[in-house]
């Protein structure tokens, strides 16, 4: 059979030569060249690493209804954080939020009120799910959000903590701006 790759190469000359192409082209995949999009997960920092429950309050410049609207109709959502979003925003109804990286169902919805859901990035194991409570209130023109997660696994504090400021607050403070 001749060889293809240098005339006068042996087989094991031939095999480290294919070894060193694979092992650039899994670096090139290690490092995300050739990986799809995705939001990476962090470890918690030693402060947080067995925490499994965030609390914000937030004040809005927006009232209750445009906060609650935004945040279950899958056209704002998709407005306010640049990524394709589908919601069926019924109590039960399932959602994929930032291009499927984040899915779960509606289980309670009080207009205007209150949506609670089942809340998990697509990367965590199947059935693993942790719990979202957005609690929003009055407070004359503007809107103050009580804002609970719940229940997701030690160590990734610190990741969830920077993804609800950087993906949810801050653009949605601009958006209703």
């Amino acid at each position: 059979m001749k060889n293809e790759i240098h005339p006068g190469a042996s087989a094991s000359t031939r095999r480290t030569l294919i070894a060193a192409i694979a092992a650039g082209f899994g670096g090139l995949a290690a490092r995300g060249v050739f990986a799809q999009p995705q939001m990476q997960e962090k470890t918690a920092g030693t402060a947080h690493a067995t925490l499994t429950s965030i609390h914000y309050d937030i004040d809005f410049r927006a009232t209750p209804q445009r906060i609650y609207t935004a945040l279950l109709d899958a056209r704002q959502f998709a407005a306010f954080t640049g990524s394709a979003a589908e919601i069926d925003s019924r109590p039960g109804g399932a959602f994929s939020l930032f291009g499927g990286l984040i899915l779960g169902r509606n289980i309670e919805l009080v207009e205007n009120q209150r949506i609670v859901q089942a809340w998990r990035p697509a990367s965590w194991d199947a059935g693993v799910y942790s719990i979202v409570h957005f609690e929003l209130k009055p407070s004359g023109a503007e809107a103050a959000l009580a804002f609970d997660h719940t229940g997701f696994p030690a160590g990734l504090y610190d990741h969830l903590d920077n993804g609800w400021h950087s993906h949810y607050w801050e653009p949605l403070k601009k958006y209703l701006a």
